[in-house]
Formats: structure tokens, C-alpha cells, sequence
């Protein structure tokens, strides 16, 4: 039976799930939303993993087992858990891998964030992981930060499917398309075959209406403000962030006109694909779907939480919205940006707080992670 997360692949987009557990994988959970629902590849982060792990039991027996092993180690615990998660996960997805041939069927694993600003400590690790999972249908998630940026260009040019992060910024978003250009130039030029390699660039959404809401707000209580400026502003609330994301989608757009992607593409290179993250909104006064509805279009993928893959089942639109739109779509959406900064909403400043802070929340989840599996280590030992 068809649904929205089925119908918008004949519009160029898949929808990938924004979890992983080893229930999800144990249980037979994630094979029926790949099979059945249409989900057609997962992602994962720190937080993730740190939910995961940290509150259930499931990971309880793995745990000590690999301490009664003689491993202490919580981070190459985590690693082992981690990386036997993401092997299943790979094999779940294999089939949509390999009917699509290296299209879609991805499952990302994310390399320590606290190498977020350490471009050798990335590619060391990203490597390490790479090659311990083993699977052609692994991506490698790094943060699109200046030294990520540069990790990503020299992971592509080896070969490794690169996940890039973390991205709220247009700005950034070149640079790591760019990266991208260059890697795959690079990965030819030494007798790869570009088609091996894939790359999604994971741009975030809802985090930026969040903060753009929240400078409407502190204005509509400055008294120094005018009511028509205030008006302006209450008319960009929860349109910044779509507005910035198609932004996005039409440099992509034209640098797929560009001369270099040409003369890849002849040689069966893919686009990197825009990817739309933290698409769950965050103000109950907003549709549920309202980030998913928004950006489907050719070459995109949308990465949803599961209370957002519930109600875009249930009340999701299928329509070619970025296709259909075209050049007109990505002007109305630019200048809704210039009318954001006429409004003294200086965007770059929200997107580099949004960076920094992406940074620090997954390093925060990360020592959470790692302090519970060493408590369940201590713990468990002392059951035994």
C-alpha cells in the first residue's frame, strides 16, 4: 500500500530514519520500515547512540561481555557496540543498496565529535570505522566545520562515502560541496570510478526557525521597536529556515550546471545530494510536517525522527514542491533572507551560534554516552 514516504520517490527524494537501536534492529522494526513503509536509509548521531545505550538494557549483555574480555576502554566499548549496530543496519538495507545500485540504502555512523575541529584525528578515525564496519553501504558523517571541510574532500578522494554534518550555513554548504568536486576530481584522477562513491550534504532546518522565533519574541516586548517593524518581523516566523534551505537547493542546483560536475557526471559520478535534517518542528504551533512538505524535490533526501515519520505517514504531502517550483521558488525564498536582514536578523550569526552549539550538544551527548557505558562497565563486573 502506498503512502507519502513512498510517493515522494517518484519526485527524486527518499526518506531516511533518524534512529537506530538494537531493538529497532533486533525486533524486526527497521526490515518492516524498509520493506513495507518505504524508508530508505538511517542515520545516527551521538545523541542517538547515547539514548540508545545509556537508557535501556539492551546493550547490558554486550557490555559485559566485552569487560569480562578484558576491553575497559568505554569508548572502544561504545565502538564495538556502535559499529555491530551499524553492520545490521547495513544488512537490513543492502537490498534498496543494491536494487538502486549505490543510490540509497545508507546507513551513517558519525565519527567522535570532539575531532569536530581536528581534520588528521577525523580522517584517522573515519578510516579506523570505516574499515571495521565493512560495508559498502556505510557513510562516514563528519561536521561540516572548516576542518571537517577539509577531512571530507580527502575522504572522498579515498573513496569512502562522506555524510556531511552539521550544516546550517549556505556558505559552508559551497564549501563542502566543493570538497566534494574536489575529492571525486582527485579519486579520477587516480583511476577510481566516481560511481563508487556516494555523498549527502545534511543541511538543518527547524533549529534555525527556533532561534529566528526567538528574536521576533524579545522584539515583540521592546517597546523601542515601531509596531510596523514589529509586524515585518511577525511575518517571518517559521519561514526563515524553509527560506534558507532553498536557498541552499538552488546553489545546488547550479552547480550542477557547472562545467566540473559535467565532465564528472559523464564519468557516472552522483550529485551529492542536499539532505533536510532536524526537520521535526520544534513549536507545537507549527504543522508536524511542515519541514517535510516543504523540501521535496529531485535529488534530496529528508532524515525524520519517528514522531515526524508518523505524521508525514498520516497527514504528509507528496508534491514536487523544490521540482515544480523552480528559479522562482529559490527568488521568493531569497528575498524573504533579504527581508530577514533588512529586519536587523543577521543570519550568519544565528547559523555560526547553531554550528557551535550542534558541536557542543553531540560533544555533551558523547560524555554522557560514554560516562554510562562505563557505569553499566563498573556495574555489570561487579554483578559477575
Amino acid at each position: 500500500m502506498s503512502n507519502p514516504i513512498i510517493e515522494v520517490q517518484e519526485h527524486g527524494q527518499s526518506i531516511w530514519y533518524d534512529f537506530i537501536s538494537r531493538d529497532l534492529l533486533l525486533s524486526g522494526a527497521l526490515r518492516r520500515l524498509v520493506e513495507t513503509e518505504g524508508v530508505r536509509g538511517v542515520t545516527s548521531n551521538p545523541a542517538i547512540f547515547e539514548k540508545a545505550i545509556a537508557g535501556t538494557m539492551d546493550y547490558d549483555p554486550a557490555i559485559a561481555a566485552y569487560a569480562a574480555a578484558g576491553e575497559h576502554d568505554p569508548k572502544l566499548i561504545f565502538e564495538h557496540l556502535a559499529i555491530h549496530d551499524i553492520q545490521m543496519g547495513c544488512d537490513v538495507l543492502r537490498p534498496v543498496f543494491d536494487l538502486s545500485q549505490g543510490h540509497d540504502g545508507f546507513v551513517s555512523l558519525e565519527v567522535s565529535p570532539r575531532l569536530a575541529f581536528d581534520t588528521a584525528g577525523t580522517l584517522e578515525e573515519a578510516h579506523r570505522l570505516w574499515t571495521a564496519v565493512g560495508r559498502p553501504n556505510l557513510m562516514i558523517k563528519v561536521p561540516a566545520t572548516n576542518e571537517g571541510i577539509a577531512a571530507i574532500e580527502e575522504l572522498i578522494a579515498s573513496g569512502i562515502n562522506v555524510n556531511a554534518t552539521l550544516l546550517f550555513s549556505v556558505d559552508y554548504y559551497k564549501g563542502v560541496h566543493e570538497a566534494y568536486i574536489k575529492g571525486l576530481e582527485r579519486f579520477v584522477e587516480g583511476g577510481g570510478k566516481p560511481d563508487q562513491v556516494a555523498s549527502v550534504a545534511s543541511f538543518f532546518v527547524s533549529r534555525i526557525d527556533a532561534m529566528v522565533d526567538k528574536h521576533i519574541s524579545q522584539s515583540a516586548d521592546d517597546a523601542s521597536i515601531e509596531d510596523e517593524a514589529k509586524n515585518r518581523l511577525a511575518k517571518l516566523s517559521g519561514r526563515v529556515a524553509i527560506a534558507n534551505a532553498v536557498d541552499a537547493y538552488g546553489v545546488f542546483k547550479t552547480e550542477l550546471e557547472g562545467e566540473r560536475w559535467q565532465a564528472l557526471a559523464k564519468q557516472g559520478a552522483r550529485p551529492q545530494r542536499v539532505l533536510w535534517a532536524s526537520t521535526g518542528t520544534k513549536s507545537p504551533e507549527l504543522p508536524k510536517t511542515l519541514y517535510v512538505d516543504a523540501l521535496i524535490g529531485p535529488h534530496t533526501v529528508n532524515t525524520v525522527p519517528a514522531a515526524t515519520l508518523d505524521a508525514f505517514r498520516e497527514e504528509g504531502s507528496a508534491k514536487n514542491i523544490l521540482g515544480d517550483g523552480g528559479q522562482e521558488l529559490v527568488d521568493q525564498s531569497r528575498a524573504l533572507l533579504q527581508e530577514t536582514h533588512d529586519q536587523g536578523i543577521v543570519l550568519r550569526e544565528i547559523t555560526d551560534i547553531l554550528l557551535e552549539q550542534g558541536c557542543e550538544a553531540f560533544c555533551d551527548a558523547f560524555d554522557q554516552l560514554l560516562d554510562a557505558v562505563a557505569k553499566k562497565r563498573d556495574k555489570l563486573a561487579t554483578r559477575a
